[in-house]
């Protein structure tokens, strides 16, 4: 496990390095947030944008060396919901640029925080909960009920965008 968060780490770092717009969400910005629970991949939401997605190519390249990066272009990612990128040390990422109509880069309300000296872009609790509320996986519900008393206790009820 540890393997992983230090995975995690220099992919953070990576993309931080080459500028990629993106937003942590799923399970591992639920545990950054507090909540501690087991997750199998990082989830990036992403802009959309050939530049942007270039970055992204660039960083991931950065950490783990792996020529079929190549194929992760703005068009693939486009097309499908989901892009999973398995690397060569089984560390594996979700590239997501939509979900469904309900969700574009935009809308993804985020914070930047500071984790052991690492830079990284984290939707909201209260973006996160608006995204886990109502799926029927018992884990985005145990997630959403975490979230919830975690806006109670900041006495939040909206979020900001970053800025």
């Amino acid at each position: 496990m540890k393997h992983y968060f230090e995975t995690f780490l220099k992919v953070v770092d990576a993309l931080e390095k080459f500028g990629v717009e993106y937003v942590l969400i799923g399970g591992y910005a639920v545990i950054i947030h507090g909540f501690p629970r087991f997750t199998e991949d990082m989830d990036l939401f992403v802009r959309l944008e050939q530049d942007n997605i270039a970055r992204l190519r660039h960083a991931l390249d950065d950490v783990f060396h792996d020529t079929s990066l190549q194929e992760l272009t703005a068009t693939e990612i486009d097309q499908y919901p989901v892009i999973r990128y398995g690397a060569p040390n089984g560390f594996l990422i979700d590239v997501i640029a939509r979900i469904g109509e309900m969700y574009r880069f935009d809308d993804i309300e985020y914070e930047e925080l500071q984790i052991e000296g690492h830079t990284l872009r984290i939707a909201t609790p209260e973006m996160l909960f608006r995204m886990k509320q109502g799926t029927v996986r018992p884990q985005d519900h145990r997630d959403a009920l975490f979230l919830q008393e975690l806006m109670r206790q900041r006495g939040t009820a909206g979020g900001s965008n970053g800025d």
